[in-house]
């Protein structure tokens, strides 16, 4: 999860790597969100995308849903890091599109503000930022996590581009991370396969841990692990690996060496295309084999 730690732990990095100051954080942030550009997919499928509005128990949440032009197909719900729905995950979103999927990008703040909730070129390294997003962040929880993932499974459900007799697929970044547990664990009649990419508190002390819902899930998941957030919680991962080796819940759990926490985002600072389109790779096998 994005906190003081991880913002320190990134800037020792990149200084490290002579990439950039903190004062460069913002100039990358502007220059990317206007000049981003992911690898092409390969036999990419032409897409049609809309802005959505889906109603939940707690209000209307904007939302971008994007899909192949013909057929049906399995459904995809992306939960977003901490700087919300914006066009790095609008474009991460179009991109899992063009590979078959059915693909609802969620504002996971709509309770507060229409995304996107912060500018381009915002960057969780700057006070400011991190001041509008952080009280948004905590208003949410495990019972609006639930609450939310049942509002978009039901919406999915009921467009024209979905093949219903297909499992969903979930993923999440940073904060998404256990959001996409707590979906995989109460839904498992029709979630199939989720992946948390450098995701926070998988596992706690708490009583509502995410990682307690594992006995509950009947799919496949994929944990990546940046090296700063294992390095700081080495135990974490075993935790895991043993309480889903425990439920005998396929899983596959690496830490991927030199990537920081932030790293599959590409307008996030620490960005590395290597290990974010090895993590990419990874996403797409898992779900060729739990949503087939």
């Amino acid at each position: 999860m994005c906190d003081n730690h991880t913002v320190e732990e990134n800037e020792a990095y990149l200084a490290l790597a002579k990439k950039m100051n903190r004062r460069d954080f913002g100039k990358l942030g502007a220059s990317a969100a206007l000049m981003m550009m992911l690898p092409a997919v390969s036999n990419a499928q032409d897409v049609m995308e809309m802005d959505v509005d889906i109603q939940t128990p707690d209000g209307v949440a904007d939302c971008y849903f994007v899909h192949p032009t013909t057929g049906t197909h399995a459904a995809v719900i992306i939960w977003p890091d901490i700087l919300g729905l914006r066009p790095a995950f609008r474009a991460m979103g179009k991109r899992l599109a063009q590979s078959g999927y059915s693909v609802l990008v969620v504002n996971p703040f709509y309770r507060s503000a229409k995304s996107p909730v912060v500018g381009p070129g915002a960057s969780f390294q700057d006070p400011a930022v991190a001041a509008i997003v952080r009280p948004m962040a905590g208003q949410l929880n495990a019972t609006t996590h639930i609450s939310d993932a049942r509002a978009f499974i039901n919406w999915v459900d009921q467009q024209d581009s979905v093949d219903t007799s297909r499992k969903i697929g979930t993923t999440g970044y940073c904060m998404g991370g256990p959001i996409v547990m707590r979906t995989v664990a109460n839904f498992p009649e029709r979630v199939g396969a989720g992946g948390s990419f450098h995701g926070g508190g998988l596992n706690t002390q708490n009583p509502d841990s995410p990682h307690l819902g594992i006995p509950n899930m009947d799919g496949r998941m994929l944990i990546a692990i940046a090296q700063n957030d294992d390095q700081r919680d080495p135990e974490s991962k075993n935790v895991l690996r043993a309480a889903f080796a425990a439920a005998d819940v396929p899983a596959e759990i690496e830490v991927y060496e030199g990537a920081m926490h932030g790293w599959c985002v590409p307008d996030s600072a620490v960005y590395n295309e290597a290990q974010a389109e090895r993590a990419w790779s990874r996403l797409l096998a898992t779900f060729e084999t739990a949503l087939a």
